[in-house]
């Protein structure tokens, strides 16, 4: 029966997740030339630590993806950052992330996305403090002051915790979100106005669409505003906990709204950029959350 937590209650572990190689097998697509077919070149990727100034210390680490002429051309002057389960990793579900990360820098809006693996996976407050270090990054190094946020599973806790009371978050993603940890942040996120998008398989045997259901609730009950575009709920029938069926629909729809977040749009002619198959089929989906380190621990596709 589908849960609603995946948290990790135990004390926290004394060492840290480790960064992965510069030449780790996830840290591109398989199919990243696809782009070179819409005529974009793909982004620049480099593989990041920076320090987390909280009581446990220690470096968050991930893979940030930058447009290809960032060292001649500003980026978007708004990132996102990606966020995983419990299992911590940095493809997320259906190896999404790598095709977000492989995309959104090469569309016109130019926008940095950073695959963030934690610290202390499954952990909310170092995960709330690596996301915040990792913002802090991203301004000291690139300028940046806006973020949308995107997380899937337990990631959904950090997600709803920093956007509903981080005025820097100017959109939030969640894919088959837990609500443990998460429900404030949810209703706090809607009481900023904060644009949310929230997606779940009806058929998620890990956390129940219900999760994302009193998530929804949870952000109407925060929002005073006229807006009833602010927070859209998709769920998709019968998938499972990575959207393994519909992955490449889901993987379109966050495009657009990071991109729309940044207050730009999928410009015409770039549709096949958003729909370029990076990764072809659910076998290489798959791999890409093995090789990502997405289904270590509590955490699986089912």
């Amino acid at each position: 029966m589908a849960g609603t937590d995946l948290a990790n209650s135990s004390p926290v572990p004394s060492k840290p997740t480790s960064p992965r190689p510069r030449d780790h097998p996830a840290a591109a697509p398989p199919h990243i030339d696809s782009l070179l077919s819409s005529q974009r070149s793909p982004p620049l990727i480099q593989q990041v630590t920076f320090p987390v100034q909280d009581s446990h210390g220690g470096s968050a680490h991930g893979f940030l993806h930058l447009p290809s002429d960032v060292a001649t051309k500003p980026t978007a002057s708004m990132a996102a950052i990606l966020l995983s389960g419990a299992g911590g990793g940095f493809t997320g579900p259906s190896g999404m992330y790598l095709a977000l990360g492989t995309k959104l820098p090469a569309l016109s809006a130019r926008i940095p996305v950073l695959r963030l693996d934690y610290r202390y996976p499954a952990r909310t407050k170092p995960c709330v403090a690596d996301t915040k270090a990792a913002m802090h990054y991203l301004k000291q190094m690139f300028g940046i002051e806006q973020f949308v946020l995107v997380g899937w599973s337990f990631g959904g806790a950090p997600v709803y915790t920093v956007a509903g009371r981080d005025e820097r978050v100017v959109g939030a993603a969640t894919v088959a979100s837990q609500t443990a940890d998460a429900m404030t942040g949810a209703r706090e996120t809607g009481r900023r106005s904060v644009p949310a998008l929230m997606l779940h398989g009806t058929g998620d045997r890990t956390l129940s669409q219900r999760c994302s259901e009193s998530l929804y609730q949870c952000f109407w009950e925060g929002y005073k505003g006229s807006d009833e575009g602010k927070a859209k709920l998709v769920l998709f029938d019968n998938d499972d906990h990575a959207l393994s069926k519909n992955a490449k629909k889901a993987e379109e729809m966050m495009a657009e709204f990071v991109v729309s977040c940044a207050g730009a749009s999928v410009e015409a002619g770039e549709e096949a950029v958003v729909k370029s198959d990076v990764l072809k089929d659910r076998s290489e989906r798959m791999e890409a959350m093995e090789k990502g380190g997405d289904l270590r621990g509590k955490e699986n596709a089912r």
